[in-house]
């Protein structure tokens, strides 16, 4: 499994990279959206709507947003919408201390699992483009929160198989723990200090950047255990088949999803 893992790997990320570094704004927005509509569509699966109509209904519904957050770029309402997904990803911190809340397949737990696809998806995309879109380096950014959430789930992966013993939320997903978690800031921190200093961060920017790549990878496990809770709550093991050994797409990006607000308003903040 894990050479299955490592090839399809191999693969897809040249693509990304050559997709971030290599499209304007105006090519990247729609492509990216393509994607996430892709793994909306896995969400709703997850969140127990099994009609087709109402699922495509849904999508409808996030490409409208996603266009309506287009016409804003740059406005105010940008900053709005990445606050909103930082907020939510706090929310979905206490959801993840209650495992049975959502559990039952009734319609009214459907209907909130929508809403929190919404919640999840739409700000990630905002995000992203905001990063893509923020200057001539803009690209490089983008790479670098990538580059963060990469790297801190394979320190997590070898860290945890090394030292890993105290489990981090058995119910959620027996595989994580704490010794993974550590692995994870530190192969963060490692490529944040790297690419910062390579984007030119220095001083007291790069200590705050580090302090970003901290709650950047926060976010990103968050982001892993709220779809591992989704997966229990539907009983399945991944959210699709789309890729070899990786399961669907949505199994890619739910650390990204998390990541990526954060990493946005952080930035901002920082005035990077």
């Amino acid at each position: 499994m894990l050479l299955q893992r490592t090839l399809t790997a191999l693969l897809l990320a040249p693509l990304v990279i050559a997709l971030i570094l290599l499209t304007p704004i105006w090519l990247f927005a729609p492509i990216v959206a393509i994607a996430f509509l892709a793994a909306m569509w896995e969400w709703t699966r997850l969140s127990g709507l099994k009609e087709v109509a109402p699922r495509i209904s849904l999508l409808v519904l996030t490409a409208i947003l996603f266009a309506l957050c287009w016409y804003a770029l740059g406005t105010i309402g940008w900053a709005a919408v990445m606050g909103i997904g930082v907020a939510w990803w706090i929310v979905v911190g206490q959801w993840l201390r209650h495992f049975a809340f959502g559990a039952a397949p009734t319609r009214e737990n459907c209907l909130m699992k929508l809403g929190a696809g919404l919640l999840v998806i739409v700000p990630a995309w905002v995000a992203v483009v905001s990063i893509h879109g923020s200057g001539e380096n803009g690209h490089w950014w983008t790479l670098l929160a990538l580059f963060i959430v990469w790297a801190a789930d394979i320190g997590a992966y070898f860290s945890g198989r090394m030292f890993g013993r105290r489990k981090l939320a058995p119910t959620i997903s027996p595989g994580k723990t704490w010794a993974g978690v550590y692995g994870a800031f530190v192969a963060g921190a490692l490529v944040t200090v790297a690419g910062g200093m390579m984007l030119g961060v220095e001083g007291g920017k790069l200590v705050g950047l580090l302090v970003l790549s901290v709650l950047t990878v926060i976010a990103s496990i968050v982001g892993d255990l709220l779809e591992s809770l989704m997966k229990r709550h539907a009983a399945v093991k991944d959210s699709g088949n789309l890729f070899p050994g990786h399961g669907g797409l949505l199994d890619r990006l739910d650390s990204v999803f998390a990541a990526l607000p954060v990493f946005a308003a952080g930035k901002l903040l920082l005035g990077l």
